[in-house]
């Protein structure tokens, strides 16, 4: 499978661009809402890809985790759901309990989020400290879909344990990697490369 992966737009001690977006039952969630006293970790997710599929459980379990530490989790899809209704809230609402997301999971129709923390792929992962800084981008760990891998979330954990302790971050994070968010005509952002793989469907 062709992977794209994530863009790094935003840099190590950027500030968490802000939203308000509906869940699959249209409540309005906040960042500050999402935020724990300690972080925040910002995942672009969908339902159908194979790459969030993989991960889907072992995210579950490390927010319930990290949530205990004073993180908080939420997911946002951001796909185009006229020509990927399987992305849609409907599934939304079956997905996110399937798998164990306790976390809000939050639909971004205009893709404005997605652009603004310059998500590419899903899924792409952003953890942010108790002062709404980029503390860490990158891939959750080194599994991937199809190479008779269990996910365990290596890389994540290792990031947070780091900014709770308040030691330094990794200096080189491999990038997290997946299916192209999937864009509307005319909104793909300007770093969007069409020719990075152009995605799974």
């Amino acid at each position: 499978m062709a992977e794209v992966l994530s863009t790094f737009q935003l840099k190590q001690g950027d500030s968490a661009p802000e939203f308000s977006l509906p869940d699959a039952w249209g409540k309005i969630v906040s960042r500050a809402e999402t935020a724990g006293k300690r972080g925040l970790l910002v995942i672009f997710a969908c339902n159908h890809c194979p790459f969030v599929i993989h991960l889907a459980d072992a995210v579950g379990s490390l927010a319930e985790e990290i949530s205990a530490e004073g993180v908080g989790t939420v997911a946002i899809n951001s796909n185009d759901l006229a020509n990927y209704p399987q992305d849609g809230p409907e599934f939304m609402k079956t997905f996110a309990p399937e798998h164990g997301w306790k976390f809000p999971y939050l639909l971004d129709e205009s893709q404005d989020v997605a652009r603004a923390y310059g998500a590419a792929c899903t899924p792409d992962f952003f953890l942010f400290d108790g002062g709404g800084r980029l503390f860490y981008a990158g891939q959750f760990d080194d599994t991937r879909p199809k190479k008779g891998q269990e996910a365990h979330g290596g890389d994540l954990r290792e990031a947070v344990r780091r900014m709770l302790a308040g030691e330094s971050a990794m200096e080189r994070p491999y990038p997290s990697s997946g299916c192209n968010i999937k864009w509307k005509e005319g909104t793909r952002p300007v770093w969007w490369n069409a020719g990075d793989g152009g995605g799974l469907s």
